[in-house]
């Protein structure tokens, strides 16, 4: 074993927990462009996002001028069960691995929903309850996002409706029972409860759905239903903002020892975990104070900014939100059924995917199978078993690590590991029994979807 100073694990005092969200776009010269209206293509105003989100979270949406906003005591409080959460040190890894690099992970498993998600589920329903709300709809893919605003929502009094992608509802059963534990009402989506749902069905028979059809659905019952409100768990600016706190912690548990990362590492499917990991660093990079090699990593499955368009789309299947300019398959793709549910979205954040175009961070794609290969190696050094998401981050880290041995660099490699996979099992029993597949969609496939992306002037 390495013979090091640095701890296993990196704890933060109460004390020392962010007392504010850190807004990455504040420092961003070039903003994310504003969501549209669809219907009228004019960027969309407090008053028309207010019909759909609580009004709290619509001015955090539009706010790219405040660099900090302070998180409400009561948030913070919340916050101390399960945070500060550690960031460790991978000796064990990194012993297995023969390398010189060195290895950190931040765990965000380290709480009853199983992952980040948390972060920004107790702030939405925060806000909701703030405004004499009485629920709350959502989507979920692979459950974690459910999960985590069910035991907000559960803590607060609030009710909630979740559309639960269907192949997900479908493999991850005991997901589904959490939330439902936490009194939250669990619908399989696309479903024949509502007219999105209904549509998305016969146009589209027997699909196992999709991030994009969910959020359809949850929207048109928050809308349609007194007293609700809709609240997403990734892609929006106000979620990227809540999720700040896993960066301001990672960061300031490695300036207690003077440490600078090289590479910072994170999944990406709509943006919450790699937006809320590298919100402090990249602020450093915008503002000229310091620069990082900043990796998001997707499935290849779902490949928005490693094989998507720069454009104006909608941010749901049944084409009823506003219009976002992202990195997108269009929002009519739905991808395939794999085991990383969380990550299959048609689409990228907008700050996130304004950075990538401006090149301030990279984009790589792996297929489920290496992905499973990788967690299974964590798991079996690290011991903690990573949920697919994450794995997709612990791939790239490990192909990092390994270009470090062959090169004799030592760099520092930071990456996020945003839950765990104990829910996961259906998928390690594929991945062990050989009948896991890795399916990446053909260029006509992308290019059918594409087709029809909405014409924005």
């Amino acid at each position: 074993m390495k013979n090091e100073k640095i701890p296993y694990k990196i704890y933060l005092e109460e004390s020392e927990m962010p007392k504010n969200w850190y807004n990455v776009r504040a420092d961003m010269k070039k903003k994310p462009a504003p969501l549209l209206n669809p219907g009228t293509g004019k960027p969309m105003t407090a008053e028309e996002l207010g019909v759909v989100f609580c009004d709290e979270l619509v001015q955090q949406e539009l706010d790219d001028t405040t660099p900090f906003i302070e998180i409400p005591e009561e948030i913070r409080n919340f916050y101390k069960m399960y945070r500060p959460s550690p960031l460790v040190r991978a000796y064990c890894l990194e012993e297995k691995l023969g390398t010189p690099a060195k290895i950190y992970y931040k765990f965000e498993g380290n709480n009853t929903s199983g992952s980040h998600k948390l972060n920004s589920a107790i702030a939405q329903a925060y806000y909701a309850k703030k405004q004499g709300l009485k629920g709350v709809t959502t989507e979920t893919g692979a459950g974690q996002w459910g999960t985590a605003l069910s035991m907000a929502c559960s803590y607060f009094g609030l009710d909630c409706k979740v559309f639960m992608v269907k192949c997900s509802y479908e493999q991850k059963p005991f997901r589904r029972e959490v939330m439902r534990t936490y009194g939250a009402e669990v619908t399989p989506s696309p479903s024949e409860t509502t007219n999105i749902g209904k549509k998305i069905l016969a146009e589209h028979p027997g699909t196992t759905g999709s991030l994009g059809c969910a959020i359809s659905e949850a929207v048109e019952v928050a809308v349609g239903t007194e007293g609700y409100r809709y609240v997403l768990g990734s892609v929006l600016n106000q979620v990227l903002l809540h999720q700040s706190v896993i960066g301001l912690e990672t960061k300031a548990a490695l300036d207690k020892y003077n440490i600078k990362p090289d590479i910072i590492i994170g999944c990406a499917g709509g943006g919450s975990n790699l937006g809320g990991l590298i919100a402090p660093f990249m602020g450093e990079k915008l503002r000229g104070e310091a620069d990082y090699r900043i990796i998001a990593v997707e499935p290849a499955s779902c490949p928005s900014l490693t094989r998507g368009v720069y454009a104006y789309d909608f941010c749901d299947t049944g084409m009823v939100c506003p219009l976002a300019k992202m990195y997108t398959l269009g929002s009519d793709f739905i991808p395939s059924p794999n085991h990383a549910g969380g990550l299959r979205y048609h689409g990228m954040s907008s700050t996130l995917s304004e950075l990538y175009d401006q090149k301030l961070m990279e984009a790589t794609s792996v297929v489920q199978t290496e992905v499973f290969e990788a967690a299974e190696q964590f798991a079996r050094v690290e011991g903690i078993l990573p949920a697919p998401e994450s794995s997709h981050a612990i791939r790239v880290a490990i192909d990092e690590a390994l270009k470090c041995k062959e090169t004799g660099e030592e760099k520092t490699i930071v990456f996020g590991l945003t839950g765990t996979g104990y829910f996961d099992m259906v998928a390690y029993e594929k991945f062990h029994d050989g009948k896991m597949t890795d399916y990446i969609p053909s260029d006509e496939d992308l290019k059918l979807a594409r087709a029809k992306l909405p014409k924005v002037k």
